[in-house]
């Protein structure tokens, strides 16, 4: 059987290749395929995705949080684990801090974590305001 050629349609069956599925299957047609359009970075989809299902403010407030965690981080490393940014409404970023000697220095030092913090966001700030988490 070595010298003998299979008949036409007989042995391993040709699996389709992936551009041909995204072309024909997963694309309506007309549509550009998925090689054609390239790769979307997920930092630029998330915004649009956020409008979409309505939730700008909750975004907002966690762009702001892990903003402030930096600057405090940076400015005030020894604050970092004790105080976080729990609202932030109307221009105002209320800062919450486990300790009073905390809350005193980011009092201390608040033009400069203000302008900082500015700088970080897009979000309006005009007020840095601190209380002190009685537990």
């Amino acid at each position: 059987m070595s010298g003998q050629s299979r008949p036409p349609g007989r042995g391993r069956p040709r699996l389709p290749r992936l551009a041909d599925t995204e072309a024909t299957e997963s694309q309506p047609q007309g549509s550009p395929t998925a090689k054609s359009r390239g790769m979307e970075r997920l930092a630029d989809l998330l915004p649009q995705t956020v409008r979409q299902f309505g939730l700008e403010d909750q975004f907002e407030q966690a762009a702001a949080a892990a903003a402030w965690l930096r600057v405090i981080e940076k400015r005030v490393p020894e604050a970092a684990g004790s105080c976080r940014l729990s609202s932030l409404g109307h221009g105002i970023a209320t800062i919450e801090t486990d300790s009073a000697i905390v809350a005193q220095e980011i009092r201390l030092r608040t033009p400069e974590l203000l302008a900082a913090l500015r700088a970080s966001i897009p979000t309006p700030i005009r007020q840095i305001r601190v209380t002190i988490r009685h537990v």
